[in-house]
């Protein structure tokens, strides 16, 4: 259907497509693997869809049109080569998605009479979904991107939410969208330089902000993965907006759980394609471990700094003649490979212990605030123990940590510390696993 306000006005285009959706309870019904059999086209705003059954006003559609100095413009190559581009962008979209449909139903035999079978043994038919990842609504000037990272991310066999359109009121929107992220193992948000929807409620807060104050409490609460596009350089004469683009460059509660994508859409797409790859892997390997049982060397990973490489030999020493796997932060290579291989150390440890020694007091609590991520990592790996060892030199901070008691201390200051480092030994090794 191709929605114009003329098209709404047209009682025989409104029996249409409500006969349409009539006939569908005979072949499968109207819903087929949570995707609609209706496609809905807006050639220009319109008003109301009020004229249209309820299921096909859910659907989201495919807009052909775009704002100039807020008035909307077709995609008509006569406004120009980029209009062409851009209508061009969305007929492949929606062919796509037409296709992809067609061959579910084929599959299924719900597209033909009656329900019947079908025959069709096309080896192209599109592969079961994998992760369900939930593209956050955005402002218009990130539509164009998360139209392509929508089709790209289909077409890879990923299933995408939001995938009908949400409520308007601010109460109702909160709790829709807090149903879906329970769905997801991933969510993207893209951050433009306007402030975009904002739903009727107390808050005022645009759709942006809502979802990502959501994803960051599921992340807090179930370790949802999450990814902030936000090119470099983004501003916004909107004071709202450029609070909420301050808030995610330095406010810890916003940023929680999200890795923060300055680049451009190349960038944006490589680092959503690496973070699947890696959430893949992981289910891999943790399904590998529990096949393999508990009888491998329980991991430590001990983080330190780079000057405390030889003061830490003791200790690792010690802990592999307890019969523990013990690894410290590769140190040499280039920014990314360094914090990839930290962050994968974090995910697989069973155990974790910051060697506080040469490192100062700044570097400790950046530390510490890293850790606080783990969890994010993770998934549903529980991590066994955790603490801070304590070495040379004394300083006033950790003291501190001392006269405060501070909870997983292990003191190293004055002698080597046999009796603590037993106790963090049982809490790892709860079954024996080492010796």
């Amino acid at each position: 259907s191709v929605l114009t306000p003329r098209y709404l006005n047209s009682d025989w285009c409104g029996k249409e497509v409500a006969e349409f959706c009539k006939s569908t309870e005979t072949s499968g019904g109207m819903v087929v693997d949570n995707k609609a059999r209706v496609f809905k086209v807006l050639k220009a705003p319109v008003d109301s869809q009020e004229a249209l059954p309820s299921i096909v006003q859910d659907v989201l559609g495919y807009e052909f049109f775009t704002y100039e100095d807020e008035a909307p413009l077709e995609l008509d190559p006569a406004y120009g080569e980029r209009y062409a581009q851009d209508y061009n962008r969305k007929v492949g979209k929606l062919a796509w998605d037409i296709a992809q449909m067609l061959k579910q139903l084929q599959s299924t035999g719900e597209a033909q009479p009656g329900g019947a079978p079908s025959n069709n043994t096309d080896d192209d038919a599109q592969p079961a979904a994998k992760a369900t990842i939930y593209l956050a609504e955005c402002s218009y000037d990130c539509k164009k991107t998360r139209e392509i990272l929508e089709g790209e991310l289909k077409r890879h066999g990923y299933a995408v939410l939001p995938d009908q359109q949400l409520p308007r009121d601010e109460a109702e929107y909160v709790e829709a969208v807090e149903r879906l992220l329970e769905r997801c193992a991933l969510s993207i948000h893209l951050v433009g330089d306007t402030h975009g929807g904002v739903p009727d409620g107390p808050t005022q807060k645009s759709v942006s902000q809502l979802q990502n104050e959501l994803a960051a409490k599921r992340s807090k609460s179930h370790a949802l993965r999450r990814l902030i596009c936000l090119p470099d350089g983004t501003k916004s004469d909107q004071a709202p907006q450029q609070a909420f683009i301050d808030a995610l460059h330095h406010d810890s509660d916003a940023q929680y759980g999200a890795d923060l994508i300055t680049g451009n859409l190349e960038t944006l797409k490589t680092t959503i394609h690496t973070a699947l790859r890696k959430m893949e892997q992981r289910e891999e390997k943790q399904a590998t471990a529990q096949d393999a049982g508990a009888g491998s060397a329980r991991l430590i990973y001990l983080i330190c700094d780079e000057k405390d490489r030889k003061a830490t030999v003791p200790f690792r020493k010690f802990c592999r003649d307890q019969g523990f796997e013990i690894t410290i932060p590769m140190f040499e290579g280039n920014a990314a490979a360094i914090r990839e291989a930290h962050q994968q150390l974090m995910t697989d440890c069973d155990g974790v212990i910051l060697f506080y020694g040469a490192g100062d007091e700044g570097w400790k609590r950046t530390l510490d605030n890293e850790l606080k991520k783990m969890p994010c990592y993770r998934g549903d790996k529980p991590l066994l123990a955790s603490g801070t060892y304590l070495a040379e030199p004394k300083t006033a901070d950790k003291d501190d940590l001392i006269d405060m008691e501070e909870p997983g201390l292990i003191n190293g200051l004055e002698n080597f510390p046999e009796a603590a480092l037993a106790g963090f030994f049982q809490v790892m090794n709860p079954d024996g696993a080492a010796t």
